[in-house]
């Protein structure tokens, strides 16, 4: 039969869902560059931007470039303290992210935080706690799902039931390293928590939502230096596997090992396998075929499709954020969800074997 190209119908559509001034929010934390995606994703969706706020003053004028009506505030307690600000999109040094979500949510606000949210199990459950108490937001930027085209497509054809049930996950997450842009934090792991915690969190929260799990046990993990020796505390290799309350099972492998001559900054992948079909989702790149990303490969009874979702699904993530935050729903991520893909993170990052003899 060969494969076909399928036509791209998206079950949820990408649209402004406030008027000019209804949802104000402010950039606090600018350590990385996610920051701009979560902004922009935001101001698509209609939400203002009104403040930034870092110590750092380079990166408040690199940022007031990209936003340039945006105000610099001159102290985070101007923003916490602003009642038109309903919700705080922060990018801070990893380890830092956890109390800036506590004194964000202390003052009566929502916190949207890039990942990785913690980097410890303490932080998390200090964040339960305080989220608990308060009745405030801690969502977390999962974004090589939330703003990946063919990553979204591939949600709502498994809710339609194009695989049927999911029944495993593996993942690659490779990253390019480019140490010459990186602040001195990337290479502390206290600072930013080691592989597992950090890049990995993206691969739990792909496996949770693709397979229906709420829960997992991490079944092993191991974190590896292979090529960095000048960066001791740096993690450069680590693979997990998970196996879900549902039985699903998850096996991914993330690494800083993309070479300098591809075209994106990772070939990162996603292979599906479930009781009618199975996708495969080249998110980044399709090598030969096509320098741009969001490819997905769906094979089940009806034959071999290709969907080219690149500029045709659009990022609902973000106005679904903004209403729940109005409304008090849980329609872009539930709490426990963002919750849980950092907790399992963490326990791999915390039982990973440590390769030696390199």
């Amino acid at each position: 039969m060969g494969i076909k190209e399928g036509k791209v119908l998206p079950k949820k559509q990408a649209k402004r869902v406030v008027e000019q001034g209804e949802f104000v929010f402010a950039a606090v934390g600018l350590a990385h560059g996610h920051i701009q995606g979560m902004c922009n994703g935001l101001i698509a969706a209609g939400a203002e931007l009104k403040y930034v706020y870092d110590e750092d003053e380079q990166k408040v004028a690199a940022f007031c470039e990209k936003f340039p009506n945006v105000r610099v505030a001159e102290t985070l307690e101007q923003i916490l303290s602003d009642e038109d600000i309903k919700l705080v999109a922060g990018a801070a040094i990893p380890s830092e992210r956890c109390a800036l979500g506590v004194e964000v949510m202390e003052a009566g606000k929502d916190y949207f935080t890039a990942k990785t949210p913690f980097t410890t199990l303490e932080q998390l459950e200090i964040a339960r706690a305080k989220v608990k108490e308060t009745g405030q937001k801690y969502i977390v930027h999962y974004s090589e799902r939330t703003t990946n085209e063919s990553a979204i497509y591939a949600g709502q054809l498994i809710e339609e039931g194009a695989i049927g049930r999911v029944l495993q996950v593996i993942g690659f997450g490779p990253h390019r390293l480019s140490p010459s842009a990186r602040d001195d934090w990337f290479f502390q792991k206290e600072k930013y928590g080691g592989i597992l915690c950090d890049i990995g969190s993206h691969q739990a929260d792909q496996f949770l939502h693709y397979t229906g799990a709420t829960d997992a046990t991490v079944t092993t993990s191991r974190v590896a230096n292979y090529n960095h020796p000048q960066y001791p505390e740096l993690e450069d290799f680590g693979e997990a596997s998970l196996l879900g309350n549902n039985g699903a099972t998850n096996y991914y492998r993330i690494d800083w090992f993309t070479p300098d001559g591809l075209s994106s900054w990772g070939d990162s992948r996603i292979f599906l396998l479930g009781t009618e079909g199975s996708m495969e989702l080249r998110k980044n790149i399709d090598i030969g075929r096509a320098t741009h990303g969001s490819h997905l490969y769906l094979a089940n009874h009806e034959g071999e499709t290709y969907y080219d979702c690149f500029g045709k699904v659009g990022r609902p993530f973000f106005g679904e954020l903004i209403l729940d935050c109005l409304n008090r729903t849980e329609n872009a991520m539930t709490q426990e969800h963002a919750f849980k893909a950092t907790e399992l993170s963490l326990k791999a990052q915390s039982q990973a074997v440590v390769v030696e003899g390199l």
